[in-house]
């Protein structure tokens, strides 16, 4: 290989790693796809997920991406070792990024690449995602724009733009990223009052921290509980208030431990007839009904009656205009996101293999739904 050739081989490989870069901030996933050969692989072992070939890479950037409020990525060129028609390297990033459910950080990690020259020019054939570094500081900075104000006087906390401070009254328009943000003030009245009217007790809270004193005091000692798989309870601390310690006797826990193949019928009776079932939703409506999506179903029959009563925790950005919308909102946010934690957890995707609307509650003073004002959650 001469002087210039490898010059030029060098020039092209680093233009690749900037493509990336620069495909990544600009939510170009097609682009990004076709960075790699047709078998390219892209692993991220931290997270874990893993990707191979364009169309997964494509599906994996569109899932991982849903989850973005605001995302930064600067890389630092590293070291290039060329071999003929392939070669391997190291970039070296810095990433900060806030996702919609409020959580927020920074990290340093590395890219080990490996590269192939094709009739397209130079393509990774494998990028792998080493984390070196992560610090889960909440930022404290934003995203210029509208919620500005808000932000900088400290009006939001950590889990993104204030209601009032976006100041608008108009539903979702239906892309992805309405769906994250907090709903107004008005809508959450809106919703608060027709939820009462449908037989539902229903409180506006500030945050979650402030449903989590609430939740305390509406479960009597001693009672049965079952909490339903929600990042809302993992995020706000409620959880672990119910699962761990002897105030309640927790179901959850408990079913964990219990034999699926010979203990089947008495797991189903706990977790559909416990004294409390406490959980979020996917969705509620501004015309009062809620929307609840599972995979499995097994949260369903206590959250639909089976339970003597029933706590749902909900933040502002789930609050939507009606039922269409609400749909929506579910296959095209949340299935996203709980996919991306469901890989993660169990190795496997999610899916909505069961919809449970709740147009009113019957029995008065069964349900009660704490809407928040601020987001969190999926």
């Amino acid at each position: 290989m001469n002087d210039f050739q490898e010059i030029a081989d060098r020039v092209e490989i680093e233009a690749l790693r900037g493509e990336f870069s620069d495909a990544a901030m600009m939510r170009d996933r097609a682009r990004l796809s076709a960075l790699f050969t047709p078998d390219g692989v892209l692993r991220m072992p931290n997270v874990p997920v893993e990707f191979v070939g364009r169309e997964a890479i494509l599906a994996g950037g569109e899932r991982l991406q849903a989850q973005w409020d605001f995302f930064v990525q600067n890389s630092h060129p590293g070291v290039i070792r060329l071999d003929g028609d392939t070669a391997t390297g190291r970039t070296y990033m810095q990433e900060v990024a806030r996702m919609l459910d409020g959580r927020s950080g920074l990290n340093f990690a590395v890219y080990h690449d490996s590269y192939r020259r094709t009739p397209e020019g130079w393509r990774f054939t494998e990028r792998v995602y080493e984390v070196k570094y992560v610090d889960t500081t909440p930022l404290r900075g934003f995203a210029p724009g509208p919620d500005a104000q808000a932000h900088s006087t400290g009006e939001t906390g950590d889990a993104g733009p204030a209601s009032e401070a976006a100041g608008a009254d108009a539903p979702a328009t239906g892309s992805a990223d309405d769906f994250g943000a907090p709903a107004s003030a008005e809508r959450l009245d809106r919703a608060v009052a027709a939820l009462r009217a449908n037989g539902f007790a229903a409180e506006l809270l500030d945050d979650a921290a402030a449903a989590r004193v609430r939740v305390r005091e509406l479960i009597p000692e001693g009672a049965s509980v079952f909490t339903g798989a929600s990042e809302t309870l993992g995020l706000s601390g409620i959880a672990q208030d119910i699962e761990e310690g002897d105030r309640y006797r927790a179901v959850r826990p408990l079913v964990l431990t219990m034999d699926r193949a010979t203990e089947s019928d008495r797991i189903r009776r706990l977790v559909a007839t416990p004294d409390v079932f406490v959980a979020s939703v996917a969705a509620v409506t501004e015309t009062g009904a809620l929307v609840i999506a599972s995979g499995s179903g097994s949260q369903l029959p206590a959250c639909a009656g089976g339970a003597a009563k029933a706590i749902w925790i909900v933040g502002a950005q789930k609050v939507v205009p009606d039922l269409n919308t609400a749909l929506r909102r579910v296959e095209e946010h949340a299935l996203p996101l709980e996919n991306v934690r469901a890989q993660a957890a169990y190795g496997q995707p999610s899916a909505v293999n069961r919809l449970l609307v709740l147009n009113a509650e019957p029995q008065p003073g069964r349900g009660t739904v704490l809407l928040l004002r601020e987001a969190v959650g999926f």
